[in-house]
């Protein structure tokens, strides 16, 4: 699995990953003289940096967290690599002054504490050995505010029973946002759709499967759906209602990747 991310830091280094789904701030969340997580951010109090990937969504903090970094690093206790959602200028200076490889644009929840995790800073990638990819596309089907869902049916290879939006794999290097139409035309029999916008890969994991999840908004103005056998009901419903179905992983992040505002 070689997830593309946006170099930083230059370097590479390897490890297994230390990942916390909460911003990380260097000041307080670390101590500095041995690289211990304090407080339980990340789920793992007292777990040591050094040596890990140390993947989260962003920093915060005060500009001190910088030099919190740069200490750690020339001390041998900061991590091997750092991987992030989004880059800030806290975490990449210290990243910088200690040289340690750093990449972002990466949706980190698709990842596991644990994980054996390989980053280039040079090329701008993430590698996780052992761990199989599967490209996949998400439409969200939407009518009058409210988003289609459907329950999968037994037959399906995965996810049997839980509730998704109409979805479908990728075949080799066919264009997500043809697959996502046909998959439309296939599971509901609707064709009268108007593409609305699409958002940034979202990573759901399924044990050692990450789905690299391409998301789409289209809007229909009919309601009236004809499933095929991959799928057994259907609700129309407020996006804000998801949590109130058991669903595929992150479906709840895909809808939220294609209803943002400028959607």
């Amino acid at each position: 699995m070689r997830i593309r991310a946006r170099g930083i830091v230059p370097g590479r280094a390897s490890g297994r990953a230390l990942v916390s789904a909460a911003p990380f701030s260097f000041v307080g969340g670390v101590d500095p003289a041995t690289g211990s997580i304090l407080g339980g951010a990340t789920g793992g109090t007292g777990e040591r940096l050094d040596g890990r990937i140390f993947a989260f969504p962003t920093g915060k903090g005060s500009t001190v967290g910088s030099y919190v970094l740069y200490g750690l690093g020339k001390r041998s206790h900061g991590p091997a690599a750092i991987v992030n959602r989004r880059a800030d200028a806290v975490v990449a200076v210290g990243a910088t002054l200690a040289g340690i490889p750093m990449v972002d644009r990466v949706d980190v929840e698709g990842l596991r504490s644990g994980d054996r995790v390989v980053v280039d800073g040079d090329r701008g990638t993430v590698e996780l050995p052992g761990i199989r990819g599967r490209r996949v596309v998400t439409a969200i089907l939407r009518n009058r505010g409210r988003i289609l869902i459907v329950r999968r049916s037994e037959k399906v290879g995965s996810f049997r029973g839980k509730w998704s939006a109409i979805s479908g794999h990728i075949e080799g290097r066919e264009d997500p946002k043809h697959r996502a139409i046909v998959e439309v035309r296939e599971e509901t029999g609707l064709r009268a759709i108007t593409f609305r916008a699409s958002g940034n890969p979202v990573l759901a994991r399924d044990g050692t499967t990450i789905y690299v999840v391409h998301p789409f908004l289209f809007d229909t103005p009919d309601r009236r759906v004809r499933l095929d056998w991959e799928n057994i009901e259907m609700r129309w419903v407020r996006p804000e209602e998801l949590d109130r179905f058991e669903t595929v992983p992150r479906l709840v992040a895909v809808v939220a990747a294609v209803l943002s505002p400028s959607a």
